[in-house]
């Protein structure tokens, strides 16, 4: 899971999977992770308002550390999922070639197949921006682990 800061959407992306596949009982064949782009972030934990937002879906991220997306992410990963085209484009300059590119999409495209929309940026938003782009990413979520209850 991609995002510019990593300390909102990304984090809450990888806590709202983490917990689907353990109700799933997948927990223990899919690794997910978060990351960023942001360098004056690294080792941060999430911001409080993504931290609040997913305690009230009974998901707890508050341990969780900011760390920057590297290339060796492409070799770790099956799928990276981004949240909007800036992380996209970020990605893409990273990638070493075709093969790193098709793990590439965007979170959305999971629910809204190649309409590439974003997970906006809540960022200096209100309660209801982080708890939209929670919903949002929930939805894709609950996708991920329907896709992969099914093989």
């Amino acid at each position: 899971m991609v995002c510019l800061g990593n300390i909102c959407r990304s984090p809450m992306a990888e806590g709202i999977l983490q917990q689907k596949l353990k109700e799933h009982q997948l927990d223990n064949i899919v690794q997910v992770d978060s990351c960023g782009f942001d360098r004056n972030r690294q080792g941060d934990p999430p911001f409080y308002m993504a931290i609040q937002t997913a305690k009230k879906h009974g998901i707890n991220i508050e341990n969780q550390q900011q760390r920057l997306f590297t290339p060796a992410d492409f070799e770790h990963f099956d799928k990276i999922y981004v949240m909007d085209g800036n992380n996209y484009r970020l990605v893409k300059n990273m990638a070493r070639n075709d093969g790193d590119m098709k793990k590439v999409d965007y979170l959305l495209n999971v629910v809204y197949p190649n309409e590439n929309r974003h997970v906006p940026d809540p960022w200096n938003g209100t309660e209801k921006n982080y708890e939209h782009a929670f919903r949002l990413i929930e939805t894709a979520c609950e996708a991920i682990v329907r896709k992969l209850s099914k093989k």
